[in-house]
């Protein structure tokens, strides 16, 4: 296994520092992914993330200069990396003002992805600040629990409004219920809910807008006016939203009754979709 890449555009370097930030609010601990064309921040829905998944997606020429890398073989080129997710955001956001950021993954008594950021400094002279960062190299046989997630049919899709916006609303919330009830709808309307046994709060958007349904049938079967609605708990959601380092290009939120909240985000040539697990 081998892989080196490199960043030296200084807007491509902000950007990956902003991406690397974003999951490392994500996540305590992910999985990088790294195949020829793309690298994957990866949170499967197993016990130790509560149920909630994610999956990061980035276009690799975007990023690099340059990027070589061998999979563990010809026919299962890619390599897969757990990580703590701050370890890296904290090594990159030393990068700012760099001249140039290599990552490689290297075994130093133990398998590391070794960060050097080139700085320019005062003098003619550059300096290289290099982070060791530990990794754990995941073996083909669990690969198949990292796999980019099925999207679920949903009964409602919906457009976001700003994340900030929700962000600020939902915080408020926190500080009477753990629980949050998500409902939308066909004709742009979403709601965000609280319900306990003193009181009742309510937060209505309306003409969001919908996205064009992925089959007729859908729309055509559902009256628009009708909710669909998911119980999740609010911390889940707050996290998720304090992740969002800048306003995406596209958010849409797809709504499965009772089941799961899909997050389906682009950050110009980032894609995120991030799923909350309805409360049982």
């Amino acid at each position: 296994m081998k892989f080196r890449a490199k960043i030296v555009d200084a807007a491509c370097l902000n950007h990956f520092t902003r991406v690397s930030a974003m999951i490392a609010k994500l996540a305590k601990t992910c999985t990088l992914r790294i195949s020829p064309e793309k690298l994957n921040f990866v949170l499967s829905d197993r016990a130790a993330s509560a149920g909630v998944s994610m999956w990061c997606e980035l276009e690799q020429e975007n990023f690099f200069s340059e990027f070589q890398m061998e999979g563990i073989s010809a026919e299962n080129n890619a390599i897969y990396l757990d990580l703590t997710a701050e370890n890296l955001s904290r090594a990159l956001k030393t990068a700012q003002n760099a001249r140039a950021l290599k990552i490689k993954l290297t075994n130093k008594h133990f398998p590391c992805l070794t960060v050097s950021i080139e700085l320019l400094s005062v003098s003619s002279s550059s300096r290289v600040v290099t982070h060791d960062i530990p990794v754990k190299v995941i073996p083909r046989k669990l690969w198949k629990d990292l796999q980019e997630p099925t999207i679920p049919d949903s009964d409602v899709s919906i457009y976001l409004p700003a994340l900030k916006t929700m962000k600020s609303i939902v915080e408020k919330m926190k500080n009477i219920s753990n629980h949050l009830i998500m409902e939308a709808n066909l004709s742009g309307e979403l709601n965000l809910k609280i319900e306990t046994e003193l009181v009742c709060v309510t937060t209505h958007f309306k003409d969001l807008g919908n996205p064009p349904p992925a089959s007729e049938d859908a729309s055509q079967e559902r009256p628009p006016e009708q909710m669909a609605e998911v119980h999740i708990d609010i911390r889940k959601l707050l996290q998720f939203l304090a992740g969002q380092q800048v306003n995406p290009t596209r958010a849409v939120c797809n709504l499965v009754s009772n089941k799961i909240i899909h997050f389906d985000l682009l950050h110009e040539d980032v894609s995120l979709q991030y799923f909350i697990p309805a409360l049982s």
